[in-house]
């Protein structure tokens, strides 16, 4: 079952949209004759959010068939979804409905270029997207980047625990062992994380015995260095860190993330995809 938008938010989009009802289609006196809109993939893509397109359609007062459903990779003419109803609301929720699958599976498909350049590599290796979602977005980007493969890194600052440099510098002379035991006393069950911009920060982390150390714009070789070192015994917990590569993270390189031993790839590039073109046909109804 795919996981679709909230009434609440599909109901704010629609109201930003036709505030006030659709002044083309009422002047023109077609408001209640029976059409239907066909929407169909022009270019391939990975479909994201066409539950919630779905969704939205219906409330605008179409009858809506999906005949695709997100994480789907379509072929170009590869249909999406059929909407039956009245012209007011087959125009009420068009554009909304169409804009919504176009940007979201931008999203989804850039995110799978990236899995399936790393995996290529290295078939167990994990991809995360950031937090750093368009304000007032995250449901919408977090299911796209799913239907897409990937994994969220963090949520919001709420749930984990990941140490950035900006944070120790309010801690000037504490030591990162000292930081490790102070945070697994206050939040036990969860991973500790550091973000590194260094080698020789990376090696202090895992001797500290952090979970999972994050580098920060490291070379795909000073990934593969860290990774070896880790894994000869450089951490003093029974098992390695993780590590995690973040920092210009893209399909183009993923596979040397990936091949240098990389556990996790972190990106944010799947945000700044190109919205897929989504083609949608009318049609009058007998």
């Amino acid at each position: 079952m795919h996981v679709t938008a909230t009434r609440s938010e599909l109901e704010r989009l629609l109201a930003e949209d036709v505030p006030y009802g659709d002044l083309t289609t009422e002047v023109l006196g077609i408001c209640a004759q029976a059409g239907s809109m066909r929407f169909a993939a022009r270019h391939p893509m990975v479909l994201a959010e066409a539950e919630s397109a779905a969704g939205l359609l219906s409330m605008a007062g179409c009858t809506v068939a999906l005949e695709a459903c997100s994480g789907d990779a379509l072929e170009p003419g590869g249909a999406i979804l059929m909407a039956h109803g009245p012209a007011a609301a087959l125009h009420r929720g068009w554009k909304v409905a169409q804009t919504l699958i176009e940007t979201w599976s931008g999203v989804a498909t850039a995110a799978r270029s990236i899995v399936e350049a790393a995996r290529a590599r290295a078939p167990q290796i994990g991809v995360a997207c950031t937090r750093k979602t368009t304000p007032g977005t995250k449901s919408f980007a977090v299911r796209a980047v799913r239907a897409g493969g990937a994994t969220i890194h963090r949520l919001g600052l709420s749930e984990s625990v990941l140490v950035f440099p900006e944070h120790r510098l309010f801690l000037s002379g504490v030591a990162l062992a000292e930081t490790v035991q102070k945070l697994r006393a206050c939040a036990p069950e969860k991973k500790l994380v550091i973000e590194v911009t260094s080698l020789e920060e990376a090696r202090a982390a895992a001797a500290a015995g952090f979970d999972a150390i994050q580098t920060e714009k490291f070379a795909p070789a000073d990934v593969a260095r860290l990774s070896a070192e880790i894994r000869n015994g450089g951490s003093v917990r029974s098992e390695p860190p993780l590590i995690l590569a973040a920092g210009g993270i893209t399909a183009d390189n993923a596979a040397d993330y990936a091949e240098a031993g990389a556990d996790v790839l972190v990106t944010s590039a799947p945000y700044l995809a190109r919205p897929r073109d989504v083609q949608v046909t009318f049609a009058i109804t007998p």
